[in-house]
C-alpha cells in the first residue's frame, strides 16, 4: 500500500513537471513578444544619446553643469563645477546609461513582460510542487539522482530570478534566456535523465545529503545567473565599443543590445552574485569532504567529482582575483566567470555520465 502511494505521488510529480513545462513555454512566448513587439523609439533615442546625435544628445549637453554661486555675509563665493566620475566596461570609454529594458519602454511591450512574469510565477509554483511531491514520494531529499538534481536546479534558477524581481531589481531582461534554458533543462531531465523514484544507496543516506547537495544546487543556480550576466556583458560591451568608435550599428541585434543594462551594470551584477556565492561554494566543498570521511573513511581521494569541484573553485577564485587586478577587469574577468560555470557543468554532467566515479549516482 505504501509503495503504491509512493508511485501515485511520483506520477503526480511527473504531471506537475509537464504542467510547469507547458506554462514555461507560454511564458517564453510572452518574453519573446516583449522583446519583439515593444517599441523601439526609446531605444533609438538611447542610441542617439550614445552617438551624440539627435534630440536626446542635444537635451543633455556635455558641459551642461552650471557654475554655482553662494552668497554669505555680503560676499559671493564661486563653487567649482562638480566632477563627473566616469565608469566603463572598457578602459577609456565614457559613462553609458542603462538601456530601457526588454520592452523598450513601450506600454504594449511592458504588458507582455508582465504577462510573462506572471506565467513564470505560475510555472515556478507548479515546478516547486513537483519537487516537493517527489520528495514526499521517495521520503528523502529530492536530489538523489541526475533527474531530481536537474529539476531542483532549474527550480532554484527560476526562484532566484523571481526573488530578484521581488526585491525590485531591474532584471526582467534575464527572463528570456533564463526561461529558455529552464525549458531545455527540464526537457533533458524528463527524456534522457529520467529515473524512477527509488531509495538512496547507503553512501548517500546521511544528514549531509540535506546540507551538501542543496548547497551545491543553490550555488549552481546562482552561478548560472552570473554566467548569463557575464555573457550578456560581453555582447553589450562589444556593442558599446563599436558605438564609441563611431561605427554604425543596425539590425535586430543592435536593438536588443541597446535595451540591456550598460556593460558596467551587467558586470557589477555578475560580480556581486559570484562574490556572494563563492564562500558558500567553498563551504559546499568542505561539507562534501566531511561527508566523504563519514562514508568512505577519507576526506579527499582525488575522485573525478572532487577534482572538478576543486577546478570550479579555482576558476571562480581566479575570477575574483582578476576583478581585483587592474589588468584583468572587464572582458577577461567575464571569460573566467563563464569558464567557471562550464567547469560546474562538467562536474555535474561529465562526471556523472562519462567518468568512473564514486559520485556517479546519475541513474542513466
Amino acid at each position: 500500500m505504501i509503495l503504491a502511494a509512493g508511485e501515485e505521488l511520483a506520477d503526480l510529480s511527473n504531471t506537475l513537471v509537464y504542467s510547469a513545462m507547458a506554462v514555461y513555454a507560454i511564458a517564453f512566448l510572452a518574453f519573446v513578444a516583449e522583446w519583439i513587439l515593444g517599441s523601439r523609439s526609446k531605444v533609438a533615442r538611447t542610441a542617439a544619446a550614445l552617438t551624440g546625435e539627435g534630440d536626446a544628445a542635444a537635451a543633455v549637453p556635455a558641459q551642461a553643469s552650471p557654475v554655482v554661486t553662494v552668497t554669505k555675509g555680503g560676499t559671493t563665493s564661486v563653487l567649482e563645477r562638480p566632477r563627473i566620475v566616469t565608469r566603463s566596461g572598457a578602459p577609456g570609454r565614457d559613462d553609458v546609461p542603462d538601456g530601457p529594458g526588454a520592452s523598450g519602454g513601450d506600454v504594449r511591450g511592458d504588458t507582455y513582460g508582465r504577462i510573462a512574469v506572471s506565467l513564470t510565477v505560475l510555472a515556478f509554483l507548479l515546478h516547486l510542487g513537483a519537487v516537493v511531491v517527489r520528495a514526499v514520494s521517495v521520503e528523502r531529499g529530492p536530489w538523489g539522482n541526475m533527474y531530481e538534481f536537474s529539476t531542483a536546479f532549474s527550480m532554484t534558477v527560476t526562484g532566484a530570478f523571481l526573488a530578484f524581481l521581488a526585491a525590485r531589481k531591474n532584471v526582467r531582461w534575464l527572463g528570456l534566456p533564463l526561461v529558455t534554458t529552464v525549458l531545455l533543462d527540464l526537457g533533458l531531465a524528463v527524456t534522457v535523465l529520467y529515473t524512477e523514484s527509488a531509495q538512496l544507496v547507503p553512501a548517500l543516506d546521511s544528514i549531509w545529503m540535506w546540507i551538501h547537495v542543496p548547497l551545491a544546487i543553490v550555488c549552481g543556480g546562482l552561478f548560472y545567473v552570473g554566467a548569463i550576466s557575464s555573457g550578456l556583458f560581453l555582447l553589450r560591451d562589444r556593442h558599446e565599443a563599436k558605438v564609441a568608435a563611431g561605427e554604425e550599428v543596425k539590425g535586430w541585434s543592435a536593438s536588443v543590445l541597446e535595451r540591456l543594462p550598460s556593460s558596467v551594470s551587467l558586470d557589477k551584477f555578475a560580480y556581486r552574485i559570484n562574490a556572494a556565492v563563492f564562500p558558500v561554494w567553498t563551504f559546499t566543498i568542505i561539507a562534501g569532504a566531511i561527508w566523504a570521511e563519514n562514508a568512505w573513511g577519507r576526506y579527499w581521494g582525488w575522485d573525478p567529482k572532487e577534482v572538478w569541484a576543486f577546478i570550479t573553485w579555482v576558476a571562480y577564485a581566479a575570477y575574483l582575483h582578476a576583478r581585483a587586478t587592474a589588468g584583468w577587469k572587464g572582458r577577461k574577468a567575464a571569460y573566467l566567470a563563464i569558464v567557471g560555470f562550464v567547469c560546474f557543468l562538467i562536474n555535474y554532467y561529465g562526471v556523472n555520465i562519462f567518468f568512473d566515479s564514486l559520485h556517479s549516482y546519475g541513474g542513466v
